[in-house]
């Protein structure tokens, strides 16, 4: 931290605020890396010229934002940027999702079956009783770090050559348009906040009992049909997930979004 910007003690800004902000920009900088443990209490009062309350509540609120992590009897350190994905948004795949902003998700597939759906995956893709589906589990990985495990189902009716597909490192949106020709108009999606069992720890390499995000989510093809329904489940240590709001100007605009509210209740996607 040699070339950093020092506090300006004549600003009206609090000094722990100007602190933070200057840390915060050494950290997307790179100039402070993601396990880089950070300067002593002591180092940080004596280079910035301010008391050690300024510096712990620097530290605090930057804990308190994800920045920064404290080990006991080790000291501070800077954490790894959590992965962003947005929760309303053009409706694609974790794969495409990543693609789009330079980021390189590694796929495994763990289970690729045909199976006999039963309970509420026979109620969200509308089949009968004994109609198999495609089950398709995967871990999904960044930097040879699992963040997430995914497990899809599709009704095997409408593409049963899925079963043999290779669905390693490549998006299943594509696959399902370009070679079945089944396209995805939209769907919805719902988040949750669940606790990880001894099996998905051990696949997401975390503490069992650890909190996770799990991500439901149901498509529909142009006709209504529905073509996927899956469950995300999410390390909640490393992805935060951004939600789009849009501000209702006019009556007609109202009605429509008290109708999208109105299917979402219908469905259990979300409740009042």
């Amino acid at each position: 931290m040699n070339k950093v910007s020092t506090i300006d003690h004549s600003s009206p800004l609090p000094y722990y605020f100007q602190l933070k902000e200057l840390l915060i920009e050494e950290i997307k900088k790179g100039r402070l890396k993601p396990g880089q443990q950070i300067p002593s209490e002591f180092k940080l009062c004596e280079q910035f010229k301010v008391s050690r309350t300024v510096v712990r509540q620097a530290i605090s609120s930057l804990v308190q934002n994800g920045y920064l992590s404290r080990a006991k009897g080790r000291g501070t350190f800077v954490t790894k940027p959590k992965i962003t994905e947005n929760l309303f948004q053009n409706l694609t795949g974790s794969y495409e999702d990543m693609l789009a902003r330079g980021i390189k998700l590694v796929t495994r597939v763990l289970e690729q079956t045909k199976w006999d759906a039963d309970g509420e995956i026979l109620e969200w893709l509308k089949l009968e009783q004994g109609e198999p589906v495609i089950k398709i589990k995967r871990l999904r990985s960044i930097s040879s770090e699992p963040i997430a495990l995914v497990t899809t189902y599709i009704p095997y009716k409408l593409c049963p050559p899925l079963l043999e597909e290779n669905l390693t490192n490549q998006s299943l949106y594509n696959v399902l348009e370009e070679k079945y020709a089944l396209r995805i108009a939209h769907g919805r999606r719902s988040l949750e906040a669940v606790s990880a069992d001894k099996k998905t720890s051990a696949l997401l390499g975390v503490k069992n009992g650890a909190p996770l995000m799990q991500l439901n989510s149901i498509s529909y093809l142009e006709d209504g049909r529905p073509i996927e329904y899956f469950t995300a489940l999410h390390r909640g240590d490393r992805s935060k997930f951004v939600v789009s709001l849009i501000r209702v100007r006019n009556h007609s605009t109202a009605q429509v979004d008290k109708k999208f509210i109105s299917d979402l209740w219908d469905t259990g996607m979300v409740s009042p």
